[in-house]
This record gives C-alpha cells, structure tokens and sequence, in this order.
C-alpha cells in the first residue's frame, strides 16, 4: 500500500513539475515576443512543442509568430519563409484536430498574409481560402470573436475591389467587439488577440 502511495505522489509530483516546466517556457516565449525577438521566441515555441504533444498553442504561437511577421516583411523570399514555417507548425495541429475554431482562424491569417504579400498574384489564389477556412471556424464556434471579425475585416479590406457593401460588414465588426468583451480563454495562454485591430476597424467604419 505504501508503494502504491509513494508511485503515486512521485507521478502527480511529475505531472505538476510537467505542467510548470511548460507554463514557464509559455511565459519565457512570451515574455520573448513582446520584447520583439521573433526568431528566438519562435525558437522556444518549438523546442515546447516537441516536448509538450498534448496541447496545440506551441505551434499555434509558431504560427502566430511568423504569420504577424510577414505582414511587415517586405522581402519575398523572407516572406515565403515565415509563411512556410507558419502553415508548417499550423499543419502538425490540424491533422491532430478539426475541431478547433482558433486553428481556422489562424489558416485563414495565413493565406490572408499570402494576399496581402502579393495581392495581384494571390488574390485569386487564397481569398476564396480565406473565406472557407473562416466558414469552417464559424461552423464550430460561430461567437468566436477572431472569426466574426476576421472574416469581416477581410472582406472589408478588399471593398474597393469587390464593391460590397460594407455596412453588414460593420455590423459584423461591432459584433466581434462585444464578443472580445465576453470571450473567455479556456486557459491563461489560450488565444486572446485581434481586440486593438477591431476597434480600429470599429473606428473607420463610422467615418
């Protein structure tokens, strides 16, 4: 009885030091990102991911990262590279699980940055990606407040060229600000983003 005691307690022991082991290398990344060191913090994503199996946001942050990064780039080849590693990372997670809304969001920001990378060659090539990859979010969290506003955000990015009317677009805008108010992550890394970007959207909408 006593050993059974004892392999228990050295297993939650072991749980508990895993749990903190990752929740620091979380925050280390993190705490990497905000100072504005993309490749090292990307880095340690990635060592965390090859040790924690279980949990997608290492390679969602991967993703991230690098996605976030290609919107300011402006050399090609540097571009095509971030993508790469992004969609890289992002495929690990997709192929373990389609259920997850925040997964299809990040897709759709991928092909998103491909666009706007190339507007004139990839136009055509990833807005009709973008859209589905926001349906499929929708269709499995349709209150996720990166998929309401994301969706909207795109199409009213390409307004000028498609002509839509842009004012259900906005609607759909201050409908992904009151779900940032609401929004709950499921745990203290959980995605948490887009909140700024839709407010200044919310802005040009009532100009």
């Amino acid at each position: 009885m006593t050993k059974i005691i004892t392999m228990l307690t050295l297993f939650i022991c072991g749980l508990l030091s895993a749990q903190t082991q990752f929740e620091q290398g979380m925050t280390k990344a993190f705490g990497l990102w905000k100072e504005g060191k993309n490749t090292e913090a990307s880095a340690l994503f990635e060592r965390i991911a090859a040790a924690e199996k279980t949990s997608y946001l290492p390679n969602y942050y991967i993703a991230l990262i690098n996605t976030t990064a290609a919107f300011s780039e402006k050399d090609k080849t540097k571009i095509d590279l971030l993508l790469t590693k992004a969609q890289d990372a992002l495929d690990v997670e997709l192929i373990k699980d389609q259920n997850n809304a925040e997964l299809y969001a990040m897709q759709a920001l991928i092909y998103t940055a491909w666009v706007v990378a190339d507007p004139m060659t990839n136009g055509m090539k990833y807005s009709a990606k973008v859209m589905e990859a926001y349906a499929k979010g929708k269709a499995i969290d349709p209150n996720n407040p990166r998929i309401v506003f994301g969706e909207a955000d795109y199409q009213l990015g390409g307004a000028k060229w498609t002509g839509v009317d842009t004012k259900p677009l906005c609607v759909q805008v201050d409908k992904a600000v009151e779900l940032f108010a609401t929004f709950k992550p499921e745990t203290p890394f959980s995605p948490k983003w887009g909140l700024d970007r839709a407010l200044e959207t919310q802005k040009n909408c009532k100009k």
